[in-house]
């Protein structure tokens, strides 16, 4: 649903649409190229967004005059109407999250690979075991959409959990769907190592961090130091007698990134950089962002891996995601991948949220 602001907005680009067309069948106009090329360059940036909202304006007068002829109470018109209805209903919807889309800026991370994190919380051996669930549903989900999934750095636990794993995610697409995950996510069920079937809450942290290729952040040779070891398997037993582990520590920001997965030193150190350089773009992100007002921060939303974003209830099959409102009782389904569902309804909430961050800020609002 379009509000009131947004409405205002529009009418007002759409009339500035309008009076660019009118210019540019000006002869007067046309006689000037550089006044000419300027008008075509402002008209063609807005144009997609004043179509659809001429587009929408169309498909809600026809919404409401079908509405009247429902009122109307005409026995055999009714069901006519009301298929109808439901089309214009399921078209004004579409084009209203369109819109949506369209206001908001793109954003240039969108298409970029993921290096995502999982970290285990409060939960002992069951947030690891959850740990790992977490990143098999990832694994589904990126398995459907196209997205390839390499191991960076995991950490084992002697059940089967996982303390940490990074791992990286290329495809198209991967930061725009997935940007949304980062934050504290929770699991309530009954452990198999508990007799009284007592339900156990535990947690896990999710952060996802586009990845920065080498010429958007420089790390000079001299703020790094690197150290080797041991790889080591679960429990910390020692797997390895070559020091193939790598440990790098960025010296200015104290950021330091492990890597033990490959037999190579030089695979693992290569993967570590990636993590780093992953880490360090997201650091000075998040310093630019304290320049932002907190009023507009809140509205955009940051996706703040300090916030608890979904519960995970396994009693009732219900996953439910907090900032969004929405729970859904297919908790087998989104453990096996099935995410789309919650993705899209993340970007939406995030996307009109930032809609109606940037009409505050325009003239005349």
């Amino acid at each position: 649903m379009l509000n009131s602001k947004t409405l205002d907005y529009l009418e007002k680009l759409g009339s500035h649409y309008d009076e660019l067309s009118r210019k540019l069948q000006d002869p007067a106009v046309l006689k000037n190229p550089p006044e000419t090329k300027k008008i075509v360059s402002e008209r063609r940036e807005i144009e997609e967004l004043a179509q659809a909202y001429r587009e929408w304006r169309k498909v809600e007068a026809e919404k409401k005059k079908n509405e009247e002829l429902f009122a109307e109470g005409d026995p055999e018109l009714k069901e006519l109407v009301q298929e109808e209805l439901q089309t214009l209903r399921d078209r004004e919807k579409g084009l209203e999250g369109k819109i949506q889309a369209l206001l908001v800026p793109r954003d240039p991370r969108d298409e970029k690979n993921i290096i995502i994190e999982i970290r285990a919380g409060a939960g002992g051996d069951e947030a690891a075991l959850f740990v790992a669930d977490l990143f098999r549903m990832y694994s589904r989900y990126s398995e459907r959409k196209g997205f390839r999934v390499e191991v960076m750095s995991k950490s084992q636990t002697g059940t089967g959990g996982l303390k940490e794993i990074i791992a990286l995610v290329e495809g198209k697409g991967a930061f725009r769907r997935l940007q949304y995950e980062s934050g504290v996510h929770r699991v309530q069920r009954v452990p198999a190592t508990e007799a009284s079937g007592r339900i156990h809450t535990s947690t896990a942290t999710v952060a996802v961090l586009p990845e920065a290729e080498e010429v958007e952040v420089e790390i000079k040779p001299e703020e790094v130091r690197v150290d080797s070891f041991r790889a080591s398997g679960p429990g910390g037993q020692n797997v390895n007698k070559v020091e193939s582990a790598i440990r790098i520590t960025h010296l200015p920001t104290g950021i330091v990134v492990q890597c033990q997965d490959e037999k190579s030193q030089h695979k693992n150190r290569a993967k570590g950089m990636r993590v780093l350089r992953a880490r360090l773009m997201d650091r000075y992100r998040q310093e630019q962002e304290k320049e932002i007002s907190q009023a507009r921060r809140t509205q955009v939303g940051t996706g703040d891996r300090s916030e608890k974003i979904r519960t995970y209830n396994f009693p009732q099959s219900r996953v439910t995601d907090h900032r969004i409102g929405m729970s859904r009782h297919n908790l087998e389904g989104v453990l096996d991948g099935e995410l789309d569902e919650l993705v899209e309804g993340a970007i939406a909430h995030f996307q009109t949220q930032a809609a109606e961050s940037i009409l505050q800020t325009m003239p005349g609002q």
